[in-house]
């Protein structure tokens, strides 16, 4: 195969492809419908949106558990010459197969520039060698970019994790939001910011929520004294350990040690 062709590929329900590979590159789009593909052993479900890109000699299977619709656009490796200049195919991770399910933004944009190959494929002008270079470069560009904010989604998200590990395993140390996000290398808006997205509240947030947990046990279940218990669970000051408690159960230590604590 020489050059970009872009054709469309109907999948009756139940429609199964076995296992096989190319000799050039294949990009794979669903219209509608829904099914799998199994990508170098791994199986992934698709529906409208989801998008494969399969490298040369990469096996892979199709399978439609409805009446599903694919764009196919396969081009071979000399239509990437020069493509990613300055940067390599490593710089920016176009390395290997991949599946993914893109957002409705870039969906949108992907069938534009799907459509223009479309229109170009047909059109067969002067300029539709230059027009369908152009547009599969938009749809890399586009695609790449999709693969780098999963990256980073990942990556925050593993980062976030990792506060929240440190935080039960910490939580009787003096921590405040600047001090745990330096531990991490990163200020204290961007840690409020990737925790929040991974657990719905912030980090000194989920501290309290572990202080308030343990401080609740041990007035229920001992007899340890009220300045005692501040200390171990990590506050630096009853005041302070008062104002927490009552702030998230809407009652003082003594009252919740009163009602809670079970009898001899």
């Amino acid at each position: 195969m020489n050059g970009i062709h872009l054709y469309e590929s109907k999948h009756t329900e139940g429609y199964n492809i076995r296992v096989h590979f190319h000799h050039h590159y294949q990009l794979l789009y669903v219209i509608d419908g829904e099914g799998s593909i199994l990508l170098e052993g791994e199986t992934h479900h698709i529906s409208e949106h989801s998008t494969m890109v399969i490298f040369p000699y990469s096996k892979h299977a199709v399978s439609s558990t409805t009446r599903m619709t694919l764009l196919v656009l396969s081009f071979d490796e000399g239509m990437l010459e020069g493509m990613f200049t300055p940067l390599n195919k490593e710089d920016i991770g176009f390395t290997g197969s991949f599946c993914c399910k893109l957002p409705h933004l870039q969906a949108n944009e992907m069938k534009l520039l799907l459509r223009k190959l479309l229109f170009e494929e047909r059109q067969q002008g002067m300029f539709h060698d230059w027009a369908m270079r152009t547009h599969l470069s938009e749809i890399l560009l586009g695609l790449c970019r999709v693969q780098q904010s999963d990256c980073m989604q990942d990556a925050n998200s593993l980062r976030a994790e990792k506060i929240r590990n440190y935080i039960e395993k910490h939580y009787y140390e003096s921590l405040t939001a600047e001090q745990l996000a330096q531990k991490f290398g990163v200020s204290a808006r961007y840690s409020n910011t990737i925790f929040k997205e991974r657990y719905k509240q912030t980090p000194i947030q989920y501290l309290n929520e572990i202080r308030h947990s343990l401080a609740k046990k041990l007035l229920a279940e001992t007899d340890m004294n009220i300045v005692s218990l501040c200390f171990e669970v990590g506050y630096e000051s009853l005041p302070t350990f008062y104002r927490s408690f009552k702030q998230l159960a809407q009652m003082s230590p003594t009252v919740f040690r009163q009602m809670n604590q079970r009898e001899p």
